[in-house]
């Protein structure tokens, strides 16, 4: 079994370490300065929100083998497999996981032990077929998030003031619908290209419309975002009308603002107010009324408005997956919550 470059600790944080130097290379300032930058490439290759989890991952994983006096180093394929039954079949101080949620977990140990100079093999038989196991007897259907459509992107933008918090998340709403934008697509974009390090992408602002460069999951991509019928429901008015208040023409698209809401601030908007936003603007709306508040919370989420997109546009579904970025029609489809299904009859087709 493979050693540690390092002796790190269970429990602390190999990201904070710097990348070794190769043992047979004597140490200088400029290899230093290289291994530095090898860390920061490293860390580039996961998201924030992804490290985040896999950080939490490994947490619950060390505090379960330090309860039953086990060591979580170096990798027992045993003992995760174990450790992956108890997810699954909880206990008082825990409920039982979905089997999404576990596979999640387990990719967390693996990469958590590869930043160790470790290896987890997730094929292993102790760990291979407990996870099949588990996913053979508690998988369900994936539970979907609704789809907010037009008619519901309209409602919820009608509910924003006019002030510069109202100009921004308007623009949020629509530029993220009319663009079948992830959230943490949305607040990752500069108004140029390499404005700022942590930058996820630019716009550029046409006259037919606004073209997006995105550094998505897939690698990069561009979205074009075409007008509106109408200023009021038109994606790229409503950013001109936030740059323009808001005075922005450098570094990120979306900021804060100032408490009294008459200034944008320097520090970009965190994905979770897109979240936040979707949710507020939903209740205020009166989207699902007929639901209680805490259902109609759970229903819309930022997904919710890539699936409007997808559910509502009444194009080539080809288009929806190049807009989507998808890299085959199946994701596509589970989007569209609303589509002819037996559009294509293959039973009449067939001769029958």
């Amino acid at each position: 079994m493979s050693k540690p470059p390092e002796n790190i600790p269970a429990d602390a944080d190999p990201e904070s370490q710097s990348a070794p130097l190769p043992p047979q290379v004597a140490p200088s300032a400029a290899l230093e300065r290289l291994a530095d930058s090898a860390r920061r490439y490293a860390q580039a290759s996961t998201s924030d929100n992804t490290r985040k989890a896999y950080r939490a991952d490994w947490a619950d994983f060390t505090r379960w083998c330090r309860l039953r006096g086990a060591d979580p180093l170096p990798p027992a394929p045993q003992l995760v497999g174990l450790y992956l039954t108890h997810l699954a079949t909880g206990d008082d101080m825990a409920p039982a996981l979905s089997p999404a949620t576990i596979d999640r977990r387990l990719s967390g140990l693996c990469w958590m032990y590869a930043q160790r100079g470790m290896t987890l093999d997730r094929r292993d038989r102790h760990i291979a077929a407990i996870l099949s196991g588990i996913k053979r007897k508690h998988a369900r259907p994936p539970v979907q998030k609704e789809a907010i459509l037009a008619d519901d992107i309209l409602a919820m933008v009608a509910t924003l003031g006019f002030d510069l918090r109202g100009l921004r998340d308007r623009s949020i709403l629509l530029l993220g619908y009319a663009g079948g934008l992830r959230r943490s697509e949305i607040v990752s974009l500069d108004v140029h290209k390499d404005d700022t390090p942590d930058s996820g992408g630019w716009v550029e602002i046409l006259e037919d419309g606004a073209l997006l460069t995105l550094n998505a999951k897939t690698g990069w991509r561009e979205v074009e975002v075409g007008r509106g019928s109408s200023d009021r429901n038109c994606p790229v008015h409503a950013l001109e009308q936030w740059l323009h208040f808001a005075k922005i023409d450098f570094g990120p698209l979306f900021t804060r603002t100032s408490r009294d809401g008459k200034r944008a601030l320097e520090a970009r908007l965190n994905d979770r107010h897109v979240a936040r936003l979707i949710k507020r603007t939903v209740l205020a709306a009166g989207i699902r009324a007929d639901l209680p508040e805490k259902e109609r919370l759970a229903l819309f989420s930022g997904h919710s408005l890539r699936a409007g997109l997808a559910s509502s546009a009444e194009v080539d579904e080809r288009f929806v997956q190049k807009h989507l970025g998808h890299s085959s029609a199946e994701m596509t489809r589970r989007y569209q919550r609303r589509r002819d299904r037996f559009r294509v009859n293959l039973t009449k087709a067939a001769g029958l």
